[in-house]
């Protein structure tokens, strides 16, 4: 399931998408709760987007400095979750995380 807060959940599902279909899944752990670890973490991995239920502000600053595009509000199960932004259907919720 997508994670309420992106930088306190377990790990992360990292897809390679080819021509709008996924053509590989890996998952990584979560290295820890730290102030640009994240952002570095998916730069450092080649990640284009992050779909998250929440994070905060300075967080998404920190994405988007390193040219990685934020969707949050996202929730449900992750594969359908990236399916729905590969096809354009991706709803985004508000953000549910409030810190």
């Amino acid at each position: 399931m997508v994670s309420a807060h992106f930088g306190q959940c377990e790990g992360f599902v990292l897809f390679d998408v080819e021509d709008g279909r996924i053509i590989a899944r890996e998952e990584i752990q979560n290295p820890g709760h730290a102030p640009g670890v994240l952002p570095q973490l998916m730069a450092d991995n080649n990640v284009d987007v992050v779909l998250a239920g929440g994070m905060g502000p300075k967080a998404v600053d920190n994405f988007c400095m390193h040219g990685i595009e934020v969707y949050i509000g996202v929730s449900g199960e992750i594969d359908q979750a990236v399916r729905a932004f590969l096809d354009g259907t991706l709803e985004q919720g508000s953000n549910v995380c409030h810190h």
